[in-house]
């Protein structure tokens, strides 16, 4: 059997598939992207809250003591290392996932090149 296509609409083909396939791969990483994002903003938004919560106490006791800032401070290093953490731990799975993907697709590659070549040597594609 031989294609009535040249080698150049082969190789088209394959890059049109395979960004198809790449864009099923990295489907669900805008989601992980999303989260790593909003981790960080989440905390920093608790440290926010905290610290108003701190004023408000000292406002509301008319003086400043360790105890009374000890509360909304509590609040706001909690949810600062918590943010910072979700953040942190999402970053390096994120980077895992994009190696595995750059992986499979750097092995999509090599498979289209090898086809391609094994085309040409069969002569089943003409070279224009």
């Amino acid at each position: 059997m031989r294609f009535s296509e040249g080698i150049e609409m082969v190789e088209k083909s394959i890059v049109s598939y395979g960004g198809v396939e790449m864009g099923k791969l990295e489907r669900g990483l805008i989601w992980i992207s999303l989260f790593i994002a909003l981790g960080p903003m989440l905390g920093f938004f608790g440290t926010v809250v905290g610290m108003v919560q701190a004023f408000s106490d000292i406002e509301a006791a008319g003086d400043i003591s360790p105890n009374i800032v000890a509360g909304g401070m509590k609040v706001a290093l909690t949810t600062t290392v918590g943010g910072l953490i979700v953040g942190m731990v999402l970053q390096v799975f994120y980077n895992y996932l994009v190696s595995k993907i750059d992986a499979l697709v750097n092995n999509m590659e090599d498979a289209s090149i090898a086809l391609v070549d094994l085309l040409v040597k069969h002569k089943l594609v003409s070279q224009k």
